[in-house]
């Protein structure tokens, strides 16, 4: 267990970003996943701004990788004009 008291801060602090950090990673994937089952072009263009600004909100804060941002922001591009 942590003795000194920046330890005990430095475990609260950790917690705390973990649990947001899940909140956002799961959001974002719900709303990629709720993309990817639309058929409809017109509301999945009227979506995909909102959808792209929170997966760049994540890169942005390292909650994903840039990289694996752009791989779902190109999937989703592909999966628009797909239609």
């Amino acid at each position: 267990m942590a003795y000194h008291l920046s330890a005990k801060k430095r475990i609260r602090q950790t917690e705390t970003r973990r649990e947001e950090n899940r909140y956002y990673a799961r959001t974002s994937r719900n709303a990629v996943k709720k993309m990817h089952s639309m058929t409809e072009k017109e509301a999945l263009i009227s979506e995909a701004p909102k959808v792209i600004s929170m997966i760049d909100k994540l890169a942005k804060k390292n909650i994903i990788h840039k990289n694996k941002a752009a791989n779902l922001k190109s999937k989703l591009a592909r999966h628009i004009n797909s239609l």
